[in-house]
């Protein structure tokens, strides 16, 4: 990645058309191509940018720009369309190559796979006396995140989430349908545990006769005692 701080002007043409006046920012160049414009306000996104796959290629200035105190050039081509991006650079206050890596990407703290691996460690959050039969209980149209039974034996499909929507519900409905021809499992119950559940997800849950479960995920994990809250 190249880092420059540097007072520049910009003008992208193409699919749009925009100007940024001279101005300091800071321009980052990455490994991909990519080239993006930054103040020091507007939180994470650029003022503008071109995404690959592109070229980069750095020019000298024109008598005229350099009469006018510009010192490098830079254009920035699609190779796929007519965009351009054309940024005139002046006073460079720091420029500098870092090598990064490989990114190893984002990791997401309380995704489905903890939930589920939670959820299951921690059964009795349906109610007393219900056990866990297994995780990824396969079905001939995907596996259902967990089964257990209930006190009374019967069978409880869950299907975790973090947000509940009513995608999900239908989903869990397509696994009850199916698990309730298997003389083996039937009768059979769905719960729909999520982080957050959608009113219209609630609703349609309630009237097929659907439990709906809140996963307190920082409880369930440890690092939030519930008992000890005000509210």
């Amino acid at each position: 990645m190249q880092i420059v701080v540097a007072q520049c002007a910009a003008w992208y043409t193409g699919r749009l058309t925009a100007h940024l006046p001279r101005a300091t920012r800071l321009l980052l160049v990455k490994a991909d191509g990519s080239v993006l414009l930054h103040s020091d306000g507007g939180s994470y996104k650029p003022l503008n940018w071109m995404s690959p796959p592109c070229l980069r290629t750095v020019g000298e200035p024109s008598d005229e720009q350099r009469a006018q105190g510009v010192t490098a050039v830079w254009t920035v081509q699609h190779r796929k369309s007519d965009d351009r991006l054309v940024i005139e650079v002046y006073d460079v206050m720091h420029s500098s190559t870092h090598d990064l890596g490989q990114d190893p990407g984002l990791v997401k703290d309380g995704v489905e796979a903890h939930l589920q691996a939670l959820l299951a460690e921690q059964i009795d959050l349906l109610g007393p006396g219900h056990t866990l039969v297994r995780r990824e209980y396969p079905t001939a149209i995907g596996p259902v995140d967990l089964l257990a039974r209930d006190p009374s034996g019967g069978t409880v499909a869950i299907e975790v989430k973090r947000r509940g929507d009513i995608d999900g519900v239908e989903q869990l409905t397509r696994y009850l349908d199916l698990l309730g021809r298997d003389p083996h499992l039937t009768p059979v119950r769905g719960v729909f545990a999520a982080q957050e559940i959608k009113r219209q997800a609630r609703v349609l849950a309630t009237d097929r006769n659907i439990d709906c479960l809140l996963l307190d995920y920082e409880a369930m994990r440890g690092a939030d005692d519930s008992s000890s809250r005000l509210f």
